[in-house]
Order: C-alpha cells, then structure tokens, then sequence
C-alpha cells in the first residue's frame, strides 16, 4: 500500500508542470462569423465574434459579443412596424471532443444579455433580457489555425414570459 502510495505522489508530480503548463499557457482562438436568431415573433441576424481560451484539450472559456444587422418587419394590430437586434454579450464554459486533428465537437453553457428594440407607428420599446445559454457546434480546421465553426445554442430568458431564442451561427476561426 506505501509503494502504491508513493507511486501516485511522483506521478502527481510529473503532473503538475504540465497542468499548470496547460493553464498558465492556454491556446488562444478567435471567430468572426454571421449568427440566425430565430425568435417566437422575428428573424433577426447579427455580425458575432469570439475570443476564447483552450485550457486543456476538453476544456475552453469564451466570451462573445454580437451586433444586429438583419431586422426583421412586424405588424400590430394592423400597423407595420420593424423588429432589430441591438446586441448580445455572452460568456461560456465550452467543453470540447477531439474526434480527428481537424474535427472537434463541443458543448457549451453560459449567461448572457440580449437587446432588442421594436418600432411601430413613431413609437419604440427596448427590452433587454438576461439569459441561460446551452448549445452544440462542431469546428473543422482547414490547416492548424484556420477554420471553419457551425453551432446552434438556445438562450431561455430568465425573466417571467420572456421565452427562449434559437441562434445559428457560421464563422471563420483563427487560432493564435
């Protein structure tokens, strides 16, 4: 039992240089891409990027900022009126599964906070919501910094009747 004891304590410590390695020198990516949102009463498209962290094989942070630049027209009560996405933030703990050196599959969950403003016969109301965040996606690298990502995530609202919004999203990723 001592022998097995001691072997696990070296082994830890070959370990932690290189877990320490991992987190006090992650591997740095960024996307840039165009992101559906699919939303109960509009369609709506925003410009997102990324900036995330690769802490270990299976394991990233990222955090993502989005800009509207498709609205979408709605009609209430008879008269016409526009929907926009203003922006989003979101911030993310993604794991990740290396299927091949140029595929990898993730998951992600995080919080963020969405604004959009309606207009409708001279009048306008923002609403911001906040937002529990989950979701899939895949990345292919096409060489070992550049790629393409796809992914889906669903923000649920957390304030009362506020529903949930579905997100598709194609970017470009550059690993740095």
């Amino acid at each position: 039992m001592r022998n097995i004891l001691l072997a696990t304590a070296a082994l830890s410590l070959f370990a932690l240089p290189a877990a320490a390695q991992s987190v006090s020198q992650p591997q740095w990516y960024g996307t840039a891409g165009y992101t559906h949102l699919d939303g109960d009463d509009a369609d709506l498209g925003a410009i997102t990027g990324r900036l995330g962290a690769r802490l270990n094989p299976n394991f990233a942070v990222e955090g993502e900022a989005s800009i509207g630049v498709r609205d979408d027209d709605i009609t209430v009560a008879g008269v016409n009126g526009s929907v926009e996405h203003d922006y989003d933030l979101a911030a993310y703990a993604v794991g990740v599964l290396p299927v091949s050196p140029n595929l990898e599959l993730f998951g992600r969950v995080g919080y963020g906070t969405t604004s959009i403003e309606a207009k409708v016969a001279g009048f306008s109301a923002t609403e911001d919501g906040e937002s529990i965040n989950y979701g899939v996606g895949a990345t292919y690298l096409l060489d070992g910094q550049n790629g393409l990502r796809a992914d889906w995530t669903r923000r649920d609202f957390t304030d009362d009747n506020s529903g949930e919004i579905d997100t598709y999203g194609v970017s470009f990723v550059r690993r740095f």
